[in-house]
């Protein structure tokens, strides 16, 4: 079947996608298959879009005054009884309306078609070109999500070398330690623990076990904070199933922020690796009334060039969204240095969305070394075997009014564009100076800027409690405090060079490896106090 593009119908043109590379077609999909789809709605006419670091607008107010329109949710239900699909739910606050149908029903009614693909171990199904929706709710219409179930995100963390680690720590260098070593080094406020916040852990694969969590606080001598699991779009903590790979970016991003805010709850959002899944977690997250979380740590990402235009701009506006609510989002700036990819042969650049998004903190990361509580030294995180910092130029987003002023170059790729620079901030985050956690009952040591994300969760949740309000869209705010007061350590050394790819160098000031530097929780404290 070929997109509809008749005069009856209207193309999506934003929902362009291609076929995976090195995926394979794999047989047909049942057409009596049942799958869910997710629509996103327009802002009701005439609300125009939230302002993120204005006064922040309550999760009640924010529904009322930038969700969907009801008329509008009328159109798509319409819709789905014209084309027999079904209602799940639909929330004007998040703007979203899920549908259930047959896979013979979904390709007539979204005017696309429908493969089984397999990459490697991962069968999935998938679409490629656009979508298309009839003309009269195409206004209406900002895009349409789980059409394609492909894997669409990968977590951001990277376990140790035990041979490599040993003997660099046998000659003085980096060893690995305990979140509660890197936040005294980072000098975090000793008198919060996060009493009054719910930090938000987005999650899309893996699991945690509760045994573990009560082992490892113990053995840090901590009250183990609250942990609560949210099912997101049939996502579950399932630490025995098949995506349980990613059980230690699970356990990295509890115990990282429980044990630098132990008195704040953890509700951690399990969605489906899938791009309605990833948009999925975090609307659950941000407009969840119950929970009510003040930050929100995502782990995961992956280069702007992977994802579809319809699927950044609506992730992006979740987060202007969650701004405007004020709600922190902290994001790993990846792992694979500025080429953003473990592909060996690849010679671009790539900035790691959702950390390229101008309404997160994006997190790089640096090698930390430290002794007797105080930092010996702190240089760009870079293994030089293909494990890096991420850190770059957005080719999507606008340089944002916060960064006009700090010198963001142009994209490394041929054109140079100019866009959002990333990252923000940054933290410990090589392997060789890692967390030493707890996964799948056994201690072990985790990097990656995957933990960086976390660690920043933790910070934030200790610095609301600390100013007594949520701080919100934060980076405004930090680049205004910049190095006054030595609130940031500059890091100067380094680079997030992964050959063949090109890539950018630390210097004074804010740079693409590590952003404005790694943080002095307490300094940074009295500079927003102030």
């Amino acid at each position: 079947m070929k997109n509809q593009t008749n005069s009856a119908r209207a193309v999506l043109p934003a929902s362009l996608k291609q076929a995976p590379k090195g995926a394979k077609l794999a047989g047909k999909l049942d057409p009596e298959e049942r799958i869910q789809v997710t629509i996103r709605l327009r802002r009701k006419p005439g609300a125009g879009d939230p302002r993120p670091g204005a006064e922040p607008v309550s999760r009640e107010d924010f529904g009322a005054r930038f969700g969907a329109a009801p008329a509008d949710m009328e159109k798509i239900e319409q819709f789905a009884h014209e084309h027999g699909l079904d209602i799940v739910q639909s929330s004007l606050a998040q703007r979203s309306a899920r549908l259930s149908g047959t896979v013979a029903e979904m390709q007539k009614a979204f005017g696309t078609r429908l493969r089984s693909y397999q990459a490697g171990k991962v069968r999935f199904r998938g679409r490629t070109g656009t979508v298309s929706v009839p003309k009269d709710i195409a206004p209406v219409v900002e895009g349409v999500f789980g059409l394609d179930n492909r894997p669409h995100v990968r977590p951001q963390f990277h376990f140790v070398k035990g041979a490599r680690a040993a003997r660099t720590a046998a000659a003085g260098g980096p060893r690995p330690m305990t979140p509660v070593e890197v936040a005294t080094l980072y000098n975090f406020p000793k008198n919060l623990n996060g009493a009054g916040q719910c930090i938000a852990i987005l999650e899309f694969g893996g699991g945690y076990r509760a045994k573990d969590l009560k082992t490892y606080f113990k053995s840090l001598g901590l009250k183990q904070p609250t942990v609560s699991a949210v099912s997101v779009l049939g996502g579950h903590n399932s630490p025995n199933g098949p995506t349980k790979d990613a059980n230690g970016e699970v356990m990295l991003d509890i115990e990282v922020s429980g044990a630098v805010a132990p008195a704040a709850k953890i509700v951690v959002y399990f969605a489906p690796n899938t791009d309605d899944g990833f948009i999925g977690a975090l609307d659950a997250a941000i407009h969840d009334s119950v929970r009510k979380p003040s930050v929100v740590s995502i782990s995961w990402g992956g280069p702007e060039q992977g994802s579809t235009k319809q699927s950044l701009q609506d992730y992006n506006n979740s987060c202007a969204d969650a701004a405007a609510m004020g709600i922190t989002i902290t994001c790993a700036a990846g792992d694979h240095g500025a080429a953003d990819t473990d592909q060996p042969t690849n010679r671009r650049v790539n900035a790691d969305f959702p950390a390229s998004s101008p309404h997160v903190l994006a997190c790089g990361g640096t090698q930390l070394v430290g002794d007797n509580g105080a930092i010996q030294s702190e240089a760009v995180w870079n293994d030089r075997d293909g494990w890096a910092t991420g850190g770059g130029v957005s080719e999507i987003f606008a340089l944002p009014t916060y960064q006009m002023s700090v010198g963001v170059p142009k994209s490394l790729n041929p054109g140079g564009k100019t866009g959002r620079g990333v990252p923000d901030v940054a933290g410990n985050a090589d392997s060789l100076s890692g967390y030493i956690t707890r996964v799948d009952g056994q201690n072990t040591v985790i990097g990656g800027t995957s933990a960086v994300a976390p660690l920043w969760a933790g910070l934030v949740a200790l610095l609301n409690q600390g100013v007594k309000k949520p701080l919100g869209f934060l980076n405004p705010k930090l680049y205004a405090i910049g190095a006054a007061g030595g609130a940031f350590r500059d890091i100067l050394t380094g680079d997030n060079i992964v050959l063949p790819a090109p890539g950018y160098s630390a210097q004074a000031g804010w740079d693409a490896c590590c952003g404005l530097g790694s943080p002095d929780g307490t300094r940074l404290l009295a500079a927003l106090s102030a």
